[in-house]
């Protein structure tokens, strides 16, 4: 679906999916086993799903 045509409750719930692989990947990996590297950017991507998420709630709770 292009852009133009995307509605906000759309681009909201592809947010939401986002985030909810982002910790279903998390919880499966095998922390202990992971490089260095490989748990920053692990962690880099829980941060960002988890400050999208924050943005996501704002939206319904304060919407502009």
């Amino acid at each position: 679906m292009p852009d133009s045509e995307q509605t906000p409750l759309a681009a909201q719930r592809v947010r939401r999916d986002t985030a909810s692989r982002t910790l279903a990947a998390s919880r499966i990996a095998d922390l202990a086993a992971l490089d260095p590297a490989a748990a920053i950017l692990m962690i880099e991507s829980l941060r960002s799903s988890l400050d999208d998420t924050l943005q996501l709630l704002g939206e319904h709770i304060d919407p502009c």
